[in-house]
């Protein structure tokens, strides 16, 4: 297999300036693209935000007029899909021949989620990957995805899939995705904790793929001004601090992790390092007990409303 020049980008978002994070983004892309990058990866929620140290004004049996404010100012700042943002971001990918793998707050209906969009070299909208399952406070903001948006997705580099954040301390899921052969495993992400790098490595060994990692750099003074924030006022102080990486299928760090700064991690891959470490492990595969365990995915869509409009036929 041929290899891969892979990107992470550790950088913040414009906190609920959708156009404004847009252009940003398309600054990044090319600056990753003058790095020789064939395929780059945004934190979780770049676009428009992840809203750290933001209450949304809910206590247990209550919300504030300016909580409900603060949710009104996120949904404004999401994006469509499909829409033009999505529109903006294929040309990104496209006019930099290489593809992109990014964070987004998806708006549909009166509902937020957190989604990964894909998008091919050749400027194409791939498919998207709805959170399954928000963390915590994320709960009061975002809604639940189901299985219809598991893609994997065989690129020319390689099988390209993404689980976000805590959705990696997900077995099942994570399951999946090894079942479907991902090789290029993304983990957009806000957890910028020590522990998050042996999580990653773990990742890395159990599907024996690459497994990339991004998560924001974010200063209280990329936020805006009106941003209630337990951490203070400051400007200066960090929400997010990084830790950003990139794994091979042995559990190697190749770049990272990077703290306390914007930065583009930079990696080659050896995709040829994916057969070699399934010698040894395949957990899907040679490793796997299916006469012991067996695991069922349902992928259908689950809306909340279905609309038939068929004729009911009369019995005789």
């Amino acid at each position: 297999m041929k290899p891969v020049r892979a990107a992470v980008v550790q950088n913040s978002a414009v906190v609920f300036n959708r156009e404004a994070t847009l252009e940003k983004t398309a600054r990044l892309v090319k600056d990753a693209k003058l790095e020789g990058a064939e395929l780059v990866l945004f934190p979780e929620a770049f676009i428009s935000a992840y809203p750290k140290g933001l209450n949304f004004g809910a206590v247990i049996g209550g919300r504030t007029r300016e909580g409900r404010e603060d949710f009104r100012r996120y949904f404004d700042s999401a994006i469509e899909v499909p829409g033009p943002a999505i529109n903006f971001l294929a040309q990104v990918a496209g006019d930099n021949a290489l593809h992109l793998v990014i964070g987004v707050i998806e708006r549909d209906g009166g509902t937020l989620y957190c989604t990964v969009l894909f998008f091919s070299a050749l400027g194409k909208f791939l498919g998207k990957h709805r959170k399954l399952m928000p963390t915590a406070s994320e709960r009061l903001v975002w809604g639940f995805g189901d299985g219809s948006t598991m893609p994997v997705f065989d690129t020319p580099l390689g099988k390209l899939g993404s689980v976000i954040c805590w959705e990696n301390y997900m077995p099942l899921l994570r399951t999946a995705m090894y079942a479907k052969g991902v090789q290029l495993y993304c983990a957009p992400t806000a957890d910028d904790r020590d522990t998050w790098l042996a999580t990653m490595q773990h990742v890395a060994l159990e599907g024996r793929c690459f497994v990339l990692s991004a998560c924001q750099f974010l200063l209280r003074g990329d936020c805006p001004d009106d941003y209630d924030v337990a951490q203070g006022n400051d400007r200066d102080t960090v929400l997010m601090r990084g830790g950003s990486c990139i794994i091979n299928p042995l559990g190697k760090v190749l770049a990272g992790p990077v703290f306390n700064q914007s930065q583009i991690l930079i990696a080659d891959l050896d995709m040829n390092e994916i057969a070699r470490g399934k010698y040894d492990f395949d957990v899907t595969g040679h490793y796997s007990r299916p006469d012991i365990f067996q695991l069922y995915v349902n992928e259908r869509a689950m809306p909340s409303v279905i609309f038939d409009s068929k004729p009911i036929l009369a019995k005789n």
